[in-house]
């Protein structure tokens, strides 16, 4: 004969242990948040980022296939470096604005 013993619950310790589960997770709740906040902000753009301004190279001759090369013709017109861009190949020159 098997017996089971049973220890009666009173409603004054369900109701304690029920608040402080509650307390528990609303403060869990509220540090996850914050560490939330925390990850999104570090991650979002920076504030006063400069742009990025491009001309197309009026020096460039010829189909782009090195981007050093271009950089190098984008030096000796004041910009600060380029790239090969597009389908045809052109030397896009590079500076901050």
């Amino acid at each position: 004969m098997c017996h089971v013993l049973t220890h009666p619950i009173h409603r004054s310790q369900l109701s304690l242990s029920l608040s402080l589960s509650k307390n528990i997770m609303g403060r869990l709740s509220a540090v996850l948040l914050v560490l939330l906040l925390v990850m999104v902000t570090e991650i979002g753009p920076m504030v006063g980022e400069a742009r990025t301004c491009e001309s197309q190279s009026h020096k460039f001759k010829g189909p782009c296939v090195s981007s050093t090369n271009c950089g190098s013709v984008c030096h000796t017109e004041g910009f600060s470096g380029g790239h090969c861009r597009g389908f045809r190949r052109r030397c896009f020159c590079t500076k901050h604005c």
